[in-house]
């Protein structure tokens, strides 16, 4: 492979041919409109299915509609959602969660590799909402399964966190935007990483991992959907058409497609964090536990590499010379070679001087 790397995102690649297939097959003929659809319907059972519990499905347009939508259900205006400093709903989602959940407070918890230890949970709540009405009291915790730094939370970190919410009657959600990456990291079941560990609400992510666009919010308990359905519709992602999301996620869990792209991403990642690793003067600033990896490595290597064309980005956030490379369902191995086989040679030239 002569041609660049691209490694910015997951967002990058393209769709799985099942799913365009998937979006093939519906467009034929007329469906009932804003989901009651029969593929909308198999969704939920097939979902309920893989989950072992009869659970309440909802087809959104995108993760952040996934997120901030799961925590409107949990937050009230008066609350606050735990979660880590570098989540999603902090970083990324432009206040997203405090518009529509109407003005709630994130409180934000530190911790490599993007997680946060149930210690560090129970030792922020001590003081939490102490002061009311002047302290807002808390509410829900927010955790990403896997996290914005490649971090994923094993069973026993998730129960023990989810323990604690419950002790103060809090709700819990997991951002899922890479659930099947952490799903196939664990090798455990989606019940497991899910209710049976304490979660209430999963933000179901897709589009990541092989999707057009398409993600889901997957309530375990009917109780905790609350006004969803008026939120949805005022948040303006009831789609009409929603056989076409339904379509792909019903294709995306179709004979495990879902597991597999997902095992090829991570499965990517590994080689190519080896790979880029045993060059001198290259640091792993997390665990490659799923498809991201996060690196140090000299500047001349970064600007060598960049003029090369190889696609990544850069991370200033964790380090003037930390970048990102995420792997994708498709990743192919010529992409990964060739970006090992550049950065050899411009570590080359870096220990000549």
């Amino acid at each position: 492979m002569n041609a660049p790397s691209d490694f910015r995102s997951d967002n990058a690649t393209g769709v799985s041919p099942e799913i365009m297939r998937a979006l093939a097959a519906v467009n034929t003929g007329t469906m009932s409109s804003y989901g009651g659809d029969e593929v909308t319907a198999r969704l939920q059972s097939r979902l309920s299915e893989i989950f072992e519990k009869d659970v309440v499905v909802f087809p959104v347009l995108t993760g952040t509609a996934a997120n901030v939508l799961s925590l409107t259900s949990l937050t009230p205006p008066h609350g606050s959602v735990f979660c880590h400093r570098q989540a999603h709903i902090e970083e990324d989602e432009a206040g997203g969660t405090e518009f529509y959940t109407g003005g709630a407070k994130l409180v934000l918890l530190d911790g490599p590799a993007g997680k946060y230890t149930a210690e560090t949970f129970s030792e922020r709540l001590a003081t939490a909402g102490l002061r009311a009405p002047h302290m807002v009291p808390p509410t829900t915790v927010s955790l990403t399964q896997a996290s914005e730094r490649g971090g994923v939370y094993t069973l026993d970190e998730i129960a023990a966190i989810t323990d604690i919410a419950r002790d103060r009657g809090m709700g819990v959600h997991m951002d899922g935007a890479r659930f099947a990456n952490a799903l196939v990291k664990l090798d455990c079941s989606p019940a497991d990483m899910t209710w049976r560990a304490g979660v209430d609400v999963l933000s179901f992510g897709s589009t990541k991992n092989g999707t057009m666009g398409a993600e889901a919010v997957v309530f375990f308990d009917a109780d905790k959907v609350g006004n969803f359905i008026y939120d949805r519709m005022r948040g303006g992602h009831l789609a009409s058409k929603m056989r076409f999301l339904s379509a792909q996620l019903e294709a995306y869990l179709q004979d495990d497609l879902w597991l597999k792209n997902a095992g090829h991403a991570n499965a990517a990642a590994t080689r190519l964090s080896q790979g880029l690793t045993a060059l001198p003067g290259v640091k792993l600033l997390a665990p490659v536990d799923a498809n991201e990896i996060f690196l140090e490595l000299p500047e001349a290597i970064i600007a060598g590499l960049e003029g090369d064309g190889h696609l990544f980005y850069r991370y200033p956030q964790d380090g003037d010379t930390v970048i990102r490379l995420i792997c994708a369902w498709n990743s192919p191995d010529e992409m990964i070679e060739a970006l090992i086989e550049a950065a050899t040679r411009h570590a080359t030239g870096v220990a000549a001087e």
